[in-house]
């Protein structure tokens, strides 16, 4: 068995979620979910089909969105895995919804970070083991940086 890092490519630091799901079905579930959530959300969905004829299934309101997630999933290439690139929405306001998702296992990350997928790989199978998402901390939060993250909370809606 081997074990791989892939970088998630995302040029324009895009929202992404990665993580496991297990039909099909899931590219049509959340699409509709998607849709149905955020009215005009832009978003590409790519998702690796493990069995049968093993493809890329895609799908996403952004072409260019759309391209980003099948070039990752297929660079990724693990089963069952997909990868969700979205524009101008935060993953907070969509988890919720892709997590009553029947299809949906789990989630990886949820990040606009550097994602590095660590992927094993064992002959024709392969299956993602973590992620590498942003970088390590270099100190700890003082009363600033408290008031600095509560202030921004504030300013995006977040809290009141």
């Amino acid at each position: 068995m081997e074990i791989k890092t892939v970088d998630v490519e995302n040029p324009q630091g895009l929202n992404v979620v990665l993580g496991q799901s297990h039909f099909i079905k899931t590219v049509e579930d959340v699409y509709e979910a998607l849709v149905s959530t955020v009215p005009g959300i832009k978003f590409g969905f790519a998702f690796c089909e493990s069995s049968d004829r093993r493809l890329v299934r895609f799908t996403g309101t952004d072409d260019e969105l759309i391209e980003l997630s099948k070039k990752n999933a297929l660079n990724i290439s693990a089963g069952h895995s997909f990868i969700l690139f979205l524009k101008d929405v935060y993953p907070i306001n969509i988890l919720k919804t892709l997590r009553t998702v029947p299809e949906i296992v789990g989630f990886y990350c949820a990040t606009a970070n550097q994602v590095k997928v660590i992927v094993a790989e064992d002959g024709e199978q392969r299956g993602i083991l973590g992620v590498l998402d942003g970088m390590k901390p270099v100190g700890m939060e003082d009363e600033e940086a408290i008031k600095e993250r509560k202030d921004f909370l504030r300013k995006i809606g977040y809290k009141l």
